[in-house]
């Protein structure tokens, strides 16, 4: 079994589903409003832990009744949140999701309490960071957090993945030096090359320049077409598998977290765990909400052996 740490955000994912996203200055009518646990570190810490690995969380939450629900939630879906805080005095973090009838999302997210999350609390966790196989982190907290546990997990030779999302142009050149594996989407990747992706040859070019910033294992994830893979193992894009997306919200966390649980220590296999996050998050996208949507590993492999 994998051991996996995941640092990030916590959020209440409201979600408001309407047939077509509003114009500027437009007032429409919600079909319905739902609610959910997320946030990309939350997501991806579901993820893993459905994948079948032991998953540990390092967060932080408001002391509210909403950071309360958020740690029943994560409880529920078998993640570990002993390093989750509560945080006197200040919410827990909230997104606001505009879901529209083509399964594509708007977020905007009152970081709350995520924003709170410090080196020291990271420090808190080493013995944890140590003993894991893989450690991954978004940037939804911040980046001196991230900076401290990937120091810990590097010199404990433990693999790191940074999802640079959501997208900051200039990464502080420790953090990238401290990244094993980045996985950015078209856009993030985009921004921080400065090369506009819009086509398959603008990936290879993406790829390069995140290879001269210092990054050995670089994976592009390219929405409906799957992800570019850039490593010293395989290179080559890894195709989607064609669903009917309900809703996309979790895709990117769900293809994170799985990731990490097909992943071997020495990364040897990255073609095939790109394969299996692939189909993991294929199995997301047709279902509503963020962690709901989530499959269990043994849905993956069902859905892989069905092709």
């Amino acid at each position: 079994m994998q051991k996996i740490v995941v640092l990030g955000s916590s959020n209440v994912d409201t979600t408001l589903h309407v047939e077509n996203f509003p114009k500027p200055g437009e007032t429409i009518n919600a079909q319905k409003v739902t609610e959910a646990s997320g946030g990309k570190g939350a997501n991806q810490a579901v993820a893993a832990a459905k994948s079948g690995s032991e998953t540990h969380f390092i967060s932080r939450v408001g002391d509210d009744a909403l950071g309360t629900w958020m740690l029943d939630q994560l409880t529920g879906y078998g993640v570990l949140t002993d390093r989750v805080l509560k945080t006197e005095g200040v919410k827990t973090g909230h997104a606001y999701i505009t879901l529209n009838s083509e399964g594509q999302n708007d977020i905007i997210i009152d970081h709350g309490a995520n924003y709170e999350l410090t080196p020291k609390d990271v420090e808190g966790a080493k013995a944890v960071i140590e003993d894991a196989d893989c450690v991954i982190a978004q940037l939804e907290t911040p980046i001196a957090a991230t900076i401290a546990a990937f120091k810990i997990a590097k010199a404990a030779g433990k693999t790191t993945i940074l999802n640079p999302a959501p997208a900051i142009k200039d990464l502080p050149k420790e953090l990238l030096n401290l990244t094993d594996v980045i996985t950015p989407n078209e856009t993030e990747s985009a921004l921080l090359t400065g090369i506009t992706i819009s086509g398959d040859a603008d990936l290879e070019k993406n790829a390069v320049k995140l290879h001269e910033l210092g990054l050995k294992y670089v994976i592009i994830t390219y929405g409906s077409k799957g992800a570019y893979v850039s490593s010293p193992v395989f290179t080559g894009l890894v195709p989607a598998f064609k669903v009917k997306a309900v809703d996309t919200t979790a895709a990117g966390d769900t293809f994170l977290g799985f990731l990490a649980g097909g992943l071997a220590s020495d990364l040897g296999n990255l073609h095939d765990a790109t394969v299996f996050a692939c189909r993991a998050s294929s199995l997301a996208v047709q279902k509503l909400g963020a962690q709901p949507s989530i499959p269990d590993r043994a849905a993956v492999e069902a859905a892989l052996k069905e092709g």
